[in-house]
């Protein structure tokens, strides 16, 4: 069974010997230039997605708008997008021991932020490559203050489920 990676861990592709994605610095922020009319009565927040090549020749990153797919809440609902205040990898060519990143403007009702997955798919060389989740929240993470959640605390998040399980199926692999 697939698991989702938790917001901060790096996926390695098997198929791009050194390239590594993460989805990192989940938080509450305002955007650098004006909000959107139709993001008017939501929470704001920005994430990271940043590649970096640890193998020996250089590739060329798309991460685009339609690359990056966000979902909130415990139903999965789509989070608003802000294209024009994101800023995307459109090209770039990532050479070895460097790293590209982009970051990413949402919103949606602050109740709904403890629960936050994205799925990303990177295009490498003109070829895609697969679909990778991670899952995590704002709030809910143990690295930073608590947030603006729902009331979750960070035992009952999603983001310390995951956390858990991951450990526990470590702990059962190495007995």
């Amino acid at each position: 069974m697939y698991e989702p990676n938790v917001v901060g861990d790096w996926q390695e592709y098997d198929e791009h010997a050194g390239l590594r994605v993460r989805v990192h610095r989940l938080e509450t922020a305002e955007p650098p230039r004006a909000r959107d009319d139709a993001a008017e009565s939501l929470t704001y927040f920005r994430l990271r997605v940043t590649v970096e090549n640890r193998g020996d020749r250089h590739f060329g990153i798309h991460l685009e708008d339609g690359q990056i797919d966000v979902r909130i809440g415990p139903d999965g609902e789509s989070a608003f997008l802000d294209w024009r205040n994101s800023q995307f990898i459109e090209g770039f060519d990532v050479y070895p021991l460097r790293r590209v990143t982009a970051v990413l403007y949402a919103a949606g009702p602050e109740a709904a932020l403890s629960h936050v997955d994205v799925q990303v798919q990177l295009r490498v060389d003109e070829e895609w490559t697969g679909r990778r989740v991670w899952a995590g929240g704002i709030g809910v993470h143990e690295e930073g203050p608590a947030g603006t959640g729902s009331g979750a605390g960070r035992e009952d998040g999603l983001a310390h489920q995951v956390s858990a399980f991951l450990r526990d199926q470590a702990e059962e692999g190495t007995s």
